[in-house]
């Protein structure tokens, strides 16, 4: 029988929250032209000159903020999500790797190679494909086996930004989160990306629409609902409306109570806990808002791991 695999991935995390090890993640996710696409010598002395010197002190104190006894709460989320998708296929090897922290996605496919495991799926934990997040990935499978002598099945996962069970869990989500706040508007924020990328042809904003229409089609929820994208980083022009400023602006329009989900984010992370709860909350009370509810991603659901499941077995062999 052949031994088959499944390997979570995801984007990573420091290993501390400190200067010295947010520092050490920034410069190997920031040095990636998947993530910054600039030429690499305009590019890289800003890196090492600037940000390197200036950011991590910052970021460092941010991730302090979010962190839990255990670690990152993305790390704690992803080892969850791995031991519970274990226990529903206790008959293949389950593993998590990231593309700049540790264990990395080399490290974990080392490890299916040393246990014999010939096909494996790899589900990069975006729901909606982008070239900075699903194609590092990708990247990081590709570059292990470059020089391999012996390369498994492979099934390289692209997205699941309209799978029927995917939207099932937002709704059931949203619903919960209406009947128990009664808001004026629900707002839905995905993490945004150079403008530039998405004319060079990345599909993610694409990607970001078909999981918004999607989502409501035959699903009404009785108050409107708006799209923003957070997280901008750098000068260059960003996806838009972007979300600092639209809830900034929503109390002087007399909207006053919002349900706020994240889509594309299936753990809490920095830009979750932080981002949202924490900076984009103050932004919306202080102009006047009055209740931000904040709907938290999947992490360890077990619904969510039935979906990891149906995506990995979909694509192997003798499922």
């Amino acid at each position: 029988m052949v031994r088959k695999g499944i390997l979570l991935a995801n984007i990573g995390t420091p290993e501390k929250p400190e200067k010295k090890e947010v520092r050490h993640y920034l410069k190997h996710f920031l040095g990636d032209p998947r993530v910054i696409d600039k030429p690499r010598w305009q590019w890289l002395p800003i890196l090492h000159g600037i940000i390197l010197n200036t950011r991590p002190k910052k970021s460092a104190k941010l991730y302090r903020s979010i962190w839990q006894e255990e670690g990152s709460p993305l790390l704690i989320h992803t080892q969850e999500q791995t031991r519970l998708l274990q226990t529903l296929v206790p008959e293949m090897s389950v593993k998590y790797g990231m593309a700049y922290s540790r264990p990395t996605i080399a490290e974990s496919l080392q490890q299916f190679h040393q246990e014999g495991v010939e096909e494996i799926v790899v589900l990069p934990l975006y729901p909606q494909y982008s070239t900075t997040t699903t194609a590092a990935i990708h990247d990081a499978t590709f570059r292990y086996y470059l020089k391999a002598e012996e390369i498994p099945t492979l099934h390289l996962l692209k997205e699941f930004a309209t799978h029927p069970l995917y939207l099932t869990l937002l709704r059931k989500q949203i619903k919960k989160a209406i009947e128990e706040v009664h808001p004026d508007l629900l707002m839905i924020s995905y993490h945004g990306i150079p403008l530039s990328y998405v004319e060079k042809g990345d599909p993610y904003k694409e990607q970001c629409l078909a999981t918004t229409q999607a989502l409501f089609k035959d699903f009404l929820i009785g108050i409107p609902y708006q799209v923003a994208y957070q997280s901008k980083f750098g000068p260059d022009e960003w996806l838009t409306p972007a979300l600092d400023a639209t809830l900034k602006e929503l109390p002087h329009k007399g909207i006053k109570k919002i349900v706020v989900i994240t889509p594309g984010f299936v753990s809490d992370c920095i830009e979750t806990l932080e981002e949202i709860e924490g900076e984009n909350r103050e932004y919306f009370i202080e102009n006047g808002g009055e209740v931000f509810h904040y709907v938290h991603p999947f992490n360890s659901q077990l619904e969510f791991i039935h979906l990891l499941k149906e995506l990995a077995c979909q694509h192997l062999s003798g499922f």
